[in-house]
């Protein structure tokens, strides 16, 4: 029954963000391990849809790390862990709390154990800056705990690379670049001072070929350029060779010949989903305090109030006339994917 709800959940999570971005292009996704212990080590830019888009493109149920501030409210923490999500404790949620995370690396080790998939965002927290961040090394604790345990056991940390054309516009693109799969055994291990500091090695300079890395010394400077010269941010490698070369050598995005008609057929998006478009703009919007957070409250909104409001309707429509609802759910389904794919 669990495997039923995970594979409904994918399913319906993997229609939503069809038609939520215009293209997700998946890089590699032959590096993703079918089965056995594995470790997806992804930087974090944009809040809870890096780990839908894992969840969705990977090929495989993963257990996510997510701040333990979610799980406050007992119902939403029962169709969190339904959806295989675990809470992990930060300074902020209190000295008190932090010990709690050993239960819950034990418990990461037990999984990987298991042959599992685990995803950890490694960079510690979210930020929209198109650089990788220090790498915490959490993940290599239960990495070192699980072979402990197991010293037989091979586990696989699998770097993943999120690019985003722009992670807080409705209708951008995104591609989610896999790398080399780390194989990590007993006899890798030497002292976990040394095995800690060189496994964060690996994976941050992966990270950083993965997705464009900005150094923080020159960011602003850089990501100003980036942006007037209009490259293309769906592939790191060539805008990292664009940074590389001092903005010489770059490579630039295709500009949109049908911009125009997009924002058409946005207007009457809004227009046909007026009530639920209300309740994000003065609603919701106004409240997010962080801008990483934008696109995963409006996909929220998406999967949930639009197909409500339009099963209202079409409820509605029908007892008028069933061709006219019908009709009319088509033309909002046909709008909507000429307002995100064009």
């Amino acid at each position: 029954m669990k495997i039923l709800w995970l594979h409904i959940v994918r399913a319906y999570l993997s229609l939503g963000l069809f038609f939520y971005f215009k293209t997700i292009k998946v890089v590699h996704a032959e590096n993703v391990p079918k089965n056995g212990a594995v470790l997806f080590l992804g930087n974090h830019q944009n809040a809870l849809l890096d780990a839908l888009l894992i969840a969705v493109k990977s090929g495989r149920f993963s257990y996510f790390l997510t701040r333990a501030s979610v799980f406050k409210k007992k119902v939403i923490a029962s169709i969190l862990k339904s959806l295989l999500m675990l809470p992990v404790y930060r300074v902020r949620d209190g000295w008190s709390n932090i010990s709690k995370n050993n239960s819950v690396f034990s418990m990461c080790a037990n999984l990987l154990n298991k042959g599992e998939a685990i995803t950890v965002f490694p960079e510690g927290n979210h930020s929209l800056k198109r650089r990788v961040r220090p790498l915490s090394k959490g993940f290599t604790r239960m990495v070192f705990e699980a072979l402990q345990h197991n010293p037989e056991l091979q586990v696989k940390m699998l770097p993943v690379g999120f690019n985003y054309s722009n992670p807080t516009r409705f209708g951008s693109s995104v591609s989610l670049n896999f790398g080399t799969p780390i194989l990590v055994t007993s006899e890798v291990i030497k002292s976990v001072e040394e095995s800690t500091k060189s496994l964060k090695t690996k994976v941050f300079n992966q990270l950083c070929e993965l997705t464009t890395h900005i150094s923080e010394a020159n960011y602003e400077n850089d990501i100003k350029t980036l942006n007037d010269l209009q490259v293309d941010f769906l592939q790191p490698t060539s805008v990292n060779a664009c940074i590389a070369s001092h903005f010489e050598n770059c490579k630039l995005a295709k500009p949109n010949r049908f911009s125009i008609f997009k924002s058409f057929f946005k207007l009457l998006l809004i227009i046909h989903l007026f009530p639920p478009y209300l309740i994000w703009k003065f609603v919701i919007e106004p409240k997010i305090k962080e801008a990483e957070f934008i696109d995963t409250f409006r996909f929220a909104i998406a999967i949930t109030l639009v197909p409500i409001y339009m099963v209202i309707v079409v409820v509605l429509l029908s007892m008028l006339s069933f061709k006219l609802a019908i009709s009319w759910f088509l033309f909002v389904l046909g709008t909507a994917l000429f307002s995100v794919k064009l």
